[in-house]
């Protein structure tokens, strides 16, 4: 039975690893935070949580469709009913759209968590080298020096200028992830012991410094009656202007990023929390799912590799496994 390693637990490599465990392969996944889920993530605190990731997800393909309805029945997702808006900066007027938008229940890292119950994790394993010989592969982390397992294949599951990192022995892959550029978006996460009286759940912003507002104690199964914080909003700055703040101090941030809330209608929170995400999206993302080598039997996956969003990055994942799977299968 061939052993594989998944770097990475985000969407791309936890929808890898399970593909590959169900087709009856020994799967062992590092991640380098405390929890899986990667960008699609919550923070919690006392008496509120707040999706600070991404934000919800949509479904056009048939197999992500399938896992979602899977989720759904198990009572880790559900629709969000959102009163959606969109602004110029100036007016605001209802966005009209059909879509389905999905969201993690009770928070956005459920589905994750979900798929992670089972499989083999390490948590805290930032992993800082793999390295290719007769032909088996071995992994190294900062944490905990080189894993005493070897491994037939390797998945490389994480943003691109971190897999970049790990490629020096594969140049073309290298390349490959060198020539994406991934852009950084700071997130606030502002409470609220009483409701903001504004039209929308989420405000998509085309002008300023932010691109995104949610009332995100509006999705289903979050905030409970008795908590004193009654409102939570997620409020996400747009990729331009947070790569040109992404080294600021997150205090400055935070209010610059609140000043501009306040234009839109909303007001000076009681609490909030800020976060910074180095690799948020991409300016340009590329559009071929995946990348394997036979050879070496190293394969990148993620959603840089299959034009964004949650569904891509699972696609990539799933894809990447498939691919793995047939090269076991070939004579």
């Amino acid at each position: 039975m061939k052993n594989i390693a998944v770097i990475g637990a985000g969407m791309a490599g936890l929808a890898c690893s399970q593909a590959l465990q169900q087709a009856g392969f020994l799967v062992t996944v590092f991640e380098k935070s405390r929890g899986p889920s990667g960008r699609v993530s919550t923070r919690v605190g006392e008496g509120w949580q707040c999706d600070h990731g991404a934000q919800y997800f949509t479904v056009t393909e048939p197999a992500f469709e399938a896992q979602v309805q899977k989720w759904r029945k198990a009572g880790v997702v559900a629709e969000w009913e959102a009163h959606l808006y969109e602004t110029d900066g100036a007016a605001l007027q209802a966005k009209q759209s059909a879509k389905t938008r999905y969201v993690g229940v009770p928070k956005n890292t459920s589905p994750a968590r979900h798929m992670a119950e089972a499989l083999t994790v390490e948590l805290e394993q930032t992993v800082d080298a793999i390295t290719f010989a007769d032909g088996q592969w071995r992994v190294r982390s900062k944490e905990h020096g080189v894993y005493p397992q070897v491994f037939d294949k390797v998945a490389l599951a994480i943003p691109a200028p971190q897999a970049k990192a790990l490629l020096t022995a594969h140049p073309a892959f290298e390349a490959l992830a060198g020539g994406v550029t991934m852009r950084g978006c700071w997130a606030l996460m502002a409470r609220y012991a009483q409701p903001l009286a504004l039209p929308f759940d989420g405000l998509f912003v085309n002008e300023g410094p932010l691109s995104w507002l949610a009332r995100d104690s509006s999705k289903p199964g979050r905030l409970s009656a008795n908590s004193a914080v009654q409102e939570v909003w997620s409020i996400h700055a747009n990729p331009i202007w947070s790569e040109a703040n992404l080294e600021r101090a997150p205090e400055a941030v935070a209010q610059d990023m609140l000043a501009a809330f306040v234009t839109l209608g909303g007001q000076q929170p009681d609490a909030y929390s800020i976060h910074r995400w180095r690799y948020a999206d991409c300016a340009h993302y590329l559009q071929q799912a995946y990348a394997w080598d036979a050879a070496q039997q190293l394969g990148l996956c993620g959603d840089w590799l299959n034009g964004g969003k949650v569904q891509g990055a699972w696609m990539s994942g799933h894809a990447l496994a498939l691919a793995m799977i047939g090269a076991c299968a070939a004579p």
